[in-house]
């Protein structure tokens, strides 16, 4: 198992202690070069330093050391509105993905064939245009037709990719989607949170469709290839170019705003994606590109508030007060019946033949206890 710096607690510990790599060096009697390239994770420092580097920072061997494993649990979160994804996020989607390793022999997919998956994924225009041309062939589905959630849903069980829709309130960072790969089983998990405004919810559903495709990725290169590949699927070449030019024929730049709404609505997508790939199929043909001034973000605002999150839509006025919260029941027949999902029948496998608790559901769903115990209940 190899080992490497957790240089985030490492440059956390040095701010909070006032020294600079300069005094670090001097008091490890070692060259400021070499504290640069621990720091940067280019070297690992020798057993006798980095005990002394840990005495001084204040920091034991677990908090200092993180041990790859090769077949830890690969994890992606939806890059959101410049949010930071930081050690603890990746360490508890990670132990996530351990209790899930437990559901693996109950997957219902032929373990012998891979899903197919692209072979050098790009954000080039024209790449994707092919690959989403391709995708929306396969899903039975024209160049201008409307993508719906059946047809998401239906494409991640053909990728043998498990859904797992979760309740996990309001969340204003990246935790709205999560997708868990893990290398020895070959298996994809993505957690969906449902209370989430419906049109960004099939956003990121595009976007982890694009995880699923690309598990070659890793990091930003990963969410930037995803995000793009959501927005072309939704939003094509062939709707962009017609777009752009009925969007020029308004004259006013309400006018323009107004019609990008409407567009988005007819196809329940954010403005901000037809918009986007407007501009994307601009540049593409060398035309110029349309700005649409100060006042779009807070039409777009507007425009997201006569949205129901797909919460509320599948199960009523629910909120995060314990009275209003949807049954266990209600919330494992919904996922069921809308998602196709096999994670609840696999959760209900794996608890009766090995006698678990509530707490296996506790950390493999990432809820409350009482929550828990409420499902366990249900399933067992």
């Amino acid at each position: 198992m190899q080992k490497r710096l957790n240089t985030e607690k490492a440059r956390e510990a040095i701010e909070k202690a006032g020294l600079t790599q300069t005094a670090i060096a001097e008091k490890l009697d070692v060259s400021r070069e070499a504290v640069s390239q621990w720091l940067s994770d280019k070297s690992f420092p020798r057993p006798n330093k980095l005990l002394q580097l840990g005495k001084l920072l204040n920091l034991g061997f677990a908090e200092l050391v993180i041990k790859n494993d090769p077949f830890a649990p690969k994890i992606a979160f939806r890059k959101m509105k410049g949010t930071k994804t930081k050690d603890h996020h990746i360490e508890k989607a990670q132990e996530m993905g351990r209790f899930l390793r437990q559901l693996v022999p109950y997957l219902p997919f032929d373990t012998l064939q891979m899903p197919p998956v692209l072979k050098s994924p790009s954000c080039d225009y024209e790449y994707l245009r092919k690959v989403t041309t391709k995708v929306r062939k396969d899903i039975n589905l024209g160049a201008t037709d409307n993508i719906d959630f059946k047809h998401l849903i239906r494409r991640f069980s053909e990728l043998q990719a498990v859904v797992v829709p979760v309740l996990w309130g309001s969340k204003q960072r990246h935790e709205n989607a999560v997708h868990i790969f893990l290398p020895d089983s070959q298996s994809t998990w993505v957690y969906l949170n449902l209370d989430t405004n419906i049109h960004d919810f099939k956003f990121w559903m595009a976007h982890e469709l694009g995880h699923c495709l690309s598990p070659s990725l890793a990091g930003d290169e990963a969410e930037d290839f995803a995000d793009a590949f959501a927005a072309n699927l939704l939003y094509p070449h062939e709707l962009a170019a017609s777009a752009y030019d009925s969007i020029n024929r308004q004259r006013t730049a309400a006018t323009k705003i107004n019609h990008v709404i409407e567009l988005a609505d007819q196809l329940v997508i954010s403005p901000y994606t037809v918009l986007g790939q407007v501009n994307k199929y601009a540049v593409a043909v060398g035309k110029s590109e349309i700005g649409l001034g100060k006042t779009f973000p807070g039409a777009v605002t507007n425009f997201n508030k006569k949205y129901k999150n797909l919460s509320e839509t599948l199960f009523g006025d629910v909120t995060l007060d314990e009275q209003q919260k949807p049954s266990a029941r209600d919330y494992i027949s919904k996922s069921e019946e809308v998602f196709e999902t096999p994670f609840f029948e696999l959760l209900r496998k794996y608890l009766r033949q090995h006698n678990k608790g509530s707490g296996f559901i506790q950390t493999v769903l990432d809820m409350p206890l009482l929550d828990a115990r409420s499902i366990y209940a249900e399933l067992t």
